[in-house]
């Protein structure tokens, strides 16, 4: 069994346990893709895959770490008007230390969460955590599709995982 006990302690640490619930609570009302624990792990499950599937070679904590604060910074956005990648950043790097991070994986973690919302190239943990979390969303079964602003060639409109 893998050792996830440096993602649990994210879970469990205080700083995200309150930006969570504060995030939880913005987003109560929101009829588009809230942004819910379901949501980060089906990034981390999605991101993990594509990882295994290109053979690369990053830990699942890594990985799961790094989808758990992706959206963590969104209320910020929503109240201060701060990007939300880089307010998840700025909670990341204050939390990620604390739960036994190295300073190359926290690195690594930060990049991907900043770049998350920038469409790359390549095989590598942006690039495939930016696929996951469009991927993760469920647009062809979702009923507010027709008023959802995302361009259509943006939208999941297939099972594809």
């Amino acid at each position: 069994m893998v050792d996830m006990s440096r993602v649990n302690r994210i879970w469990n640490h205080p700083l995200y346990q309150t930006h969570l619930h504060q995030l939880l609570e913005a987003e109560e009302e929101r009829e588009f893709c809230r942004h819910t624990v379901e949501h980060f792990l089906d990034v981390a499950r999605l991101t993990y895959i594509f990882v295994l599937e290109a053979g690369l070679s990053i830990s699942r904590e890594v990985i799961y770490a790094a989808a758990l604060l992706h959206d963590i910074g969104r209320r910020m956005q929503y109240d201060q008007g701060i990007p939300h990648e880089k307010a998840s950043a700025g909670i990341a790097k204050e939390i990620l230390p604390e739960c036994g991070f190295s300073g190359e994986e926290t690195g690594m973690i930060l990049e991907a969460i900043l770049s998350h919302r920038k469409k790359e190239t390549g095989v590598n943990l942006n690039a495939l955590m930016y696929r996951a979390d469009k991927m993760s969303r469920l647009c062809f079964c979702c009923p507010s599709r027709s008023r959802c602003d995302w361009p259509e060639e943006k939208k999941n409109m297939t099972i594809q995982y």
